[in-house]
């Protein structure tokens, strides 16, 4: 139903890493004012339920201990590291390890991800996903933002989606390996563990159930504003920012319009309606992406939990 009821949205519309720019970098983009929805489109009407909150200062206790461990770049002690996190941290939940082998620039690497389930009382996937790898090859860059704060706030959803079956449908946590490109980001020097995934579950029929994408990406940022994704399904933005602006939020979504290459793009090719949360305006034009500026000094607290509300708020409106 919520999966019909984007595609209609959408269709109607079109009528009337980290993340990566296709072209230009998106903050030498114009930014250009969203078009106003063609009359009779609206998101489904919130209801008068309570919002669910996470807890900002756990959230930002996992990305600190992430931070931590240092460079986590694929095949390195760290990565390692971080994945006997993931499998503590989630100990108990009902979580498949999706392993495979890459064959990258830099030769073949070993690469997982991680897949937490949660029943739901009714048909049908949201998926909420990350990336938890950390540019190659690079000893200065422990990417607090670009891959330690979703991470992190993933870890601080699963609290909220452990508690037993939810009313709505199954909500699914993912994180994703091999988001980084180990020499130059390309179609297939990027994305390794989104275009595995999508490529799995479109042959298992998996992608006909989910009926929501929602991907997190450099969401940590102190100075939080989170990009219009061109590339994205648009009546799920529209969701998206109905729940903000239910949240009293919306300043922080949407302001400037640019198209994203990242984790989500593999599914949204297989179908899948998508939603990509990233702020890639992380510092003076971008200044800390990528570098040895992507600290933790960078980030706040208080960034996870606007973030995190958001997409909790999100999922209780995808399961009205």
């Amino acid at each position: 139903m919520i999966r019909r009821l984007l595609l209609c949205l959408t269709l109607a519309l079109a009528t009337a890493a980290c993340g990566q720019a296709p072209t230009d970098p998106p903050a030498k983009q114009p930014q250009t004012k969203p078009a106003a929805a063609p009359a009779g489109v609206t998101a489904p009407a919130a209801d008068s339920g309570v919002a669910p909150r996470i807890n900002p200062s756990r959230a930002m206790q996992y990305v600190r201990e992430i931070v931590g461990m240092g460079p986590r770049p694929v095949g390195s002690a760290g990565h390692r590291k971080l994945e006997a996190y993931l499998r503590t941290q989630l100990k108990g939940d009902n979580v498949e390890t999706d392993g495979f082998t890459a064959t990258t620039p830099a030769g073949s690497f070993p690469m997982r991800n991680y897949i937490a389930r949660y029943p739901g009382t009714k048909e049908g996937v949201i998926v909420i996903a990350t990336h938890y790898d950390t540019l190659y090859a690079r000893q200065d860059f422990v990417g607090a933002n670009d891959g330690a704060s979703g991470t992190g706030l993933l870890l601080e959803l699963a609290h909220h989606l452990r508690a037993g079956k939810r009313n709505g449908p199954s909500v699914w946590l993912v994180w994703l390996d091999g988001e980084e490109a180990f020499q130059v980001w390309s179609a297939t020097d990027s994305l390794y563990g989104s275009r595995h995934l999508a490529q799995k579950w479109q042959k298992d029929g998996t992608t006909k159930k989910i009926q929501a994408f929602l991907l997190l990406d450099m969401i940590g940022d102190a100075d939080l504003s989170i990009e219009r994704d061109s590339n994205s399904t648009p009546a799920l933005l529209k969701m998206v920012e109905q729940a903000a602006t239910r949240l009293g939020y919306q300043s922080h979504f949407f302001r400037r319009e640019v198209p994203m290459e990242d984790d989500h793009r593999p599914f949204a090719r297989a179908g899948v309606p998508v939603a990509d949360l990233i702020d890639f305006d992380y510092g003076y034009a971008n200044a800390f992406w990528h570098t040895s500026d992507d600290t933790l000094d960078k980030l706040s607290p208080r960034s996870l939990e606007i973030v995190g509300d958001v997409v909790l708020e999100s999922v209780r409106l995808l399961s009205q």
